[in-house]
């Protein structure tokens, strides 16, 4: 039966889009379909002009069309948040043109990964010691976050508190404190004995941070993520 659904909603969406193709422009149409090869990705004006040799004003006001029927929608590229960047309405951006789960309308949420910082460092204190999965499962039964967490933003929460020598990662020797942890799993437990984010101890960065960076994938020179903006970084050469 969900098939049979499923079959008929993907051609009612056929012959809507075939309606609306009919009333598109061949500008319109050159364009939509070039938006539309790039799925997820999108695509930049410039590099549409480019692909297509349309004048620049046959460019704008096509665009300008296709947004009205809700067939294209205008993004935010953290990569270069001044140009205009479109994709297909179908679509939605991927972690390269967002930035991934830390990004909210284009801009780092600081406030979100801070309140998770400490939670995850709270937590880790209570426990003296917690793995990466232990502190994802916690805070899902726990409801502590009002949106759900990923295995990789804990995992990048985490080594961002390494980063910062709140924790330290270790594997596990399966007595003591460790006893609920198997051999040899990594696991984290807290260098301060206040359990909570205070001043920096000296010798913070042993190593460069960008080698263990999250976000090294987003990193250029002029970009918002930036060797110029990069507290951990900044850190490091001051060390």
């Amino acid at each position: 039966m969900s098939q049979l659904q499923g079959s008929s909603s993907l051609k009612r969406k056929r012959q809507d889009l075939a309606l609306v193709s009919g009333s598109m422009t061949d500008g319109e149409r050159v364009l939509y379909n070039l938006i539309h090869s790039k799925k997820d990705i999108g695509i930049w004006t410039g590099d549409m002009k480019r692909e297509t040799n349309l004048p620049d004003s046959i460019v704008k006001k096509s665009l300008k069309l296709l947004q009205s029927k809700n067939l294209i929608k205008e993004v935010v590229n953290i990569q270069n948040k001044g140009r205009k960047h479109y994709m297909a309405a179908e679509f939605e951006p991927s972690k390269e043109i967002t930035g991934g789960d830390w990004y909210t309308q284009g801009s780092l949420d600081t406030y979100f990964i801070n309140l998770v910082k400490d939670v995850c460092l709270k937590y880790i204190f209570r426990q003296k010691v917690a793995t990466c999965d232990g502190i994802l499962e916690w805070s899902r039964k726990s409801g502590v976050f009002t949106v759900g967490i990923t295995a990789q933003q804990t995992d990048e929460i985490l080594r961002a508190l390494v980063l910062d020598d709140e924790i330290e990662e270790v594997k596990s020797t399966g007595i003591g404190d460790f006893s609920s942890v198997p051999v040899g799993r990594i696991c984290y437990r807290c260098k301060s004995k206040g359990g909570i984010r205070g001043e920096q101890k000296p010798g913070a960065m042993a190593f460069i941070p960008c080698g263990v960076c999250p976000r090294i994938n987003f990193c250029t020179p002029d970009g918002i993520i930036s060797p110029r903006t990069c507290v951990y970084y900044q850190k490091w050469l001051d060390f």
